[in-house]
């Protein structure tokens, strides 16, 4: 039973790294818009707003995390989404951490 779970898991975070990925690459496109435009890359009404939406959206799914974990959540995901956007384009890839392992995080 625990090993299905775990795979569930691992399908579920595979799923989510895409999707993270695919809204990486349009804030990457967002920071070059707004350098073109000479706007600024931090714009504190946005974050507010996207975090203010996906606990307004928790509410209404519901689920065992709560508002305040996935607002905790999305405020990580707008902090690494302007360090991106901030530095127009993608990062290198870095090798695993010794001593991570993917079925420790479940």
């Amino acid at each position: 039973m625990i090993d299905e779970l775990r795979a569930r898991i691992d399908v579920i975070d595979e799923q989510l790294v895409a999707l993270l990925n695919t809204r990486a690459a349009c804030a990457i496109e967002i920071g070059r818009l707004k350098r073109a435009l000479g706007l600024p890359i931090y714009q504190p009404d946005r974050e507010t707003a996207v975090v203010r939406r996906v606990r307004e959206v928790t509410a209404h799914l519901g689920g065992p995390l709560t508002e305040d974990a996935m607002g905790r959540l999305f405020e990580r995901i707008i902090d690494e989404a302007r360090r991106l956007e901030g530095a127009g384009g993608f990062e290198p890839r870095s090798e695993a951490r010794p001593g991570s392992r993917a079925d420790d995080a479940d």
